[in-house]
């Protein structure tokens, strides 16, 4: 059974690697989210944590993390769409599609907008600029004001005269 004492270690050492990797302190962070899961195995300390590595261009070690989160919480958006991302980072925009359209299927997931914008990239990196529009559109009617959506479909639009 899982202490009070030790969830909220967890958390607070979550925060403290949040704070550090909000201020570029990159090994701090990983250090301090390692000490998070020490504590408390989390889907968000795994995915928090691959975020800091892709920062560092630890793509693979990135997708590594993701996966534990996956494991942990397959209904846990974040780490759906992260792997994605970090697989069109390592120029493999088809094998992103899954991962990214399984983000949008989880129910514990607040930033849809993020999934359909990646999709409309890797749609865009495979040269099909009308899924791409679509994506890009979904994300922006997800939230109206994410301007990588908007700049990307201005893009595409662009494209397309």
């Amino acid at each position: 059974m899982l202490s009070q004492q030790s969830a909220i270690m967890a958390q607070d050492y979550f925060e403290l690697a949040y704070e550090m990797q909000m201020h570029g302190e990159l090994d701090k962070a990983l250090y301090y989210y390692g000490r998070s899961l020490d504590c408390v195995e989390s889907p968000e300390a795994y995915t928090f944590m691959a975020w800091a590595e892709s920062m560092r261009g630890s793509f693979e070690k990135a997708i590594g993390l993701c996966r534990k989160a996956i494991d942990l919480d397959p209904d846990f958006g974040n780490p759906w769409n992260d792997l994605g991302a970090y697989l069109l980072a390592l120029d493999r925009p088809q094998d992103a599609i899954p991962y990214l359209e399984q983000a949008l299927r989880c129910p514990r997931y607040l930033t849809y907008h993020y999934a359909h914008y990646n999709l409309g990239r890797a749609y865009e990196k495979l040269g099909d600029r009308m899924r791409a529009r679509e994506k890009y559109l979904e994300a922006l009617s997800e939230e109206p004001n994410y301007m990588l959506a908007k700049d990307a479909l201005d893009r595409v639009r662009a494209e397309q005269h």
